[in-house]
């Protein structure tokens, strides 16, 4: 049975409302009130006992500090109710749903127009190159410049497959303390995560990959053509590196969109396709 004392404390009421044998909360009120309620367990009960108290109330003080304090009560259930899983079970959890965002990520990303056609990710001009940009488009050479944004975005598009084997073995090294903080994090606190600590490394293992597609797909040949026939491009030449351009910015539009697959992961019901998916992101 929860019950709510009143005792008077140097003329003003003190009212204790008891959760549990071993938590307490102590808040003011105008009245004395007692609240007789058998529950019926868990800790939506609990959560509804507070929410009477809070109608009772009429003082906008007492109303302030028990928003407070529900507002700390429901956080402190949300981490509850992932506590009764073990520690493996999060960490495969977690685990698992990277693997789909990655997989999902790397699929959106690395096929015909995936950086191209997605604005959010699009390969621009290099910000040096902008302006001779513009100024060949009012020459009437704008099919240059487009030639040269597209075989950027093709390079990033043949290279980011690759990544997912990448993010394969960052995934392994994640210990239990980092899914924790992870899932305990914010909408995209496992994109953040990689940011944090495999940036430098697929960088390094990203470069050739973006070297050769670069190769490949003529970006280098389509870069000198526009410096050599661009009005007063040929100062440029030699002072842009070209392949850490393409490099940071498929590294960018692949977080990206990572990003927004862990979202929908975290948010909706639906992307949890898997039974300890629902268990772990479904307590959250």
């Amino acid at each position: 049975m929860f019950t709510i004392k009143i005792p008077r404390r140097g003329g003003l009421v003190v009212a204790q409302l008891s959760l549990h044998e071993k938590h307490s909360l102590f808040f003011p009120l105008a009245n004395r009130i007692t609240v007789d309620f058998v529950p019926r367990g868990g800790n939506v009960m609990r959560i509804f006992i507070l929410g009477i108290a809070l109608a009772l109330c009429s003082s906008p003080f007492v109303t302030a500090q028990l928003d407070s304090a529900l507002e700390k009560a429901t956080q402190t259930l949300a981490h509850h109710d992932t506590s009764g899983l073990s520690d493996d079970k999060i960490t495969a959890g977690l685990k698992q749903a990277l693997q789909v965002s990655t997989t999902k990520a790397v699929s959106l990303t690395g096929r015909p127009d995936g950086f191209l056609k997605n604005e959010a990710i699009k390969i621009a001009l290099p910000p040096r190159l902008q302006t001779i940009g513009k100024g060949m488009r009012l020459l009437g050479m704008g099919a240059k410049v487009d030639e040269l944004e597209v075989s950027m975005n093709r390079a990033a598009e043949q290279a980011t497959p690759q990544a997912k084997a990448i993010f394969l073995v960052a995934l392994k090294k994640m210990t239990f303390d980092d899914a924790r903080r992870i899932l305990t994090g914010g909408d995209t606190a496992a994109t953040e995560y990689f940011k944090r600590s495999s940036s430098a490394d697929l960088t390094t293992a990203f470069s050739p990959i973006v070297h050769r597609s670069i190769g490949r797909v003529g970006v280098v040949q389509q870069y000198n053509q526009l410096i050599k026939t661009a009005p007063g491009g040929s100062a440029l030449a030699g002072q842009f590196d070209l392949d850490n351009y393409v490099v940071g910015k498929t590294l960018d539009g692949l977080f990206h969109v990572l990003g927004q697959q862990e979202t929908k992961i975290r948010q909706n019901p639906a992307a949890q396709t898997t039974a300890l998916l629902k268990e772990v992101f479904g307590k959250k």
